[in-house]
């Protein structure tokens, strides 16, 4: 384990009245122990999953995936204002691992093809800028450029706007992911089929065998299955470990599944 425990001291004076601290589920935190190598956070929508996320990952100090600093980012403004109530407690700190939300996956993606785009075109460039030159001065001019466009490549191959959302977002997780880090995710079911969430299972049990913890907000029954993973239910404050098969999201998808014909009936 790296991430032990959080402690929540609440503001003082009418701070707390104001979001993110009036969440029902801020209200009543107190202290949370990490206890597995996974940890799923599990909730209704606006229950406080993704808030306690982002907080927890400013304050531990998280890089991100295709976005702005945790820091600069205006929309986190609420994370980084809680997140300085928190007080972590370690096991073992790490500064490895990285914070993630669905909609940065779809941002990083991008940015990383038209980086990707800029490098070739300018190399192209230097081909004309330089003709009748030296090939040690058109070498010494493309250097810099070849050298990004290499690194990408050998990261993350074609590109990641090459494959398929769920091939590409498994590509990233296995390029970015070490061993020993702690590593924050918010829905990474978003853009995986459920044979893509599966693979997404087996990652994470290499990943924590090698001793990296994570913490994932999930809505995904696939997800919520992963052995041995602590669930944590935020459909009725306090914060409270419910086993796999009492969850709703659970019991609802088997209810479904076994007769759609009775929730379809009523549409």
């Amino acid at each position: 384990m790296l991430l032990s425990s959080l402690t929540y001291r609440p503001p003082l004076g009418a701070t707390v009245k104001e979001f993110p601290f009036a969440l029902p589920v801020i209200k009543k935190l107190r202290q949370l122990d990490f206890t597995a190598p996974v940890t799923l956070l599990v909730g209704e929508n606006g229950a406080g999953k993704s808030t306690l996320l982002e907080a927890l990952a400013c304050a531990a100090n998280s890089v991100t995936v295709g976005a702005e600093s945790l820091r600069s980012d205006k929309t986190l403004a609420h994370a980084r204002a809680l997140g300085k109530c928190f007080r972590l407690s370690w096991s073992k700190k790490t500064y490895k691992g990285f914070f993630l939300r669905a909609e940065d996956f779809f941002g990083y993606a991008k940015a990383t093809a038209r980086l990707r785009t800029e490098m070739k075109q300018r190399l192209g460039e230097i081909d004309e800028e330089y003709q009748g030159r030296s090939e040690t001065a058109k070498g010494y001019a493309k250097m810099p450029f070849a050298g990004q466009l290499a690194a990408l490549e050998s990261r993350y191959g074609d590109g990641l706007d090459a494959q398929s959302h769920g091939e590409s977002f498994l590509k990233l997780f296995q390029a970015r992911v070490s061993p020993g880090g702690l590593y924050l995710l918010d829905e990474p079911e978003a853009p995986l089929s459920p044979m893509r969430q599966i693979a997404f299972l087996a990652m994470l049990k290499q990943m924590t065998a090698q001793g990296s913890q994570f913490v994932i907000a999930t809505h995904s029954p696939i997800i919520l299955s992963h052995p041995g993973a602590a669930i944590w239910s935020f459909d009725d404050p306090p914060i409270k470990t419910v086993a796999y098969q009492a969850l709703d999201h659970v019991q609802l998808t088997k209810s479904f599944l076994n007769n759609p014909e009775a929730y379809l009936g009523k549409l």
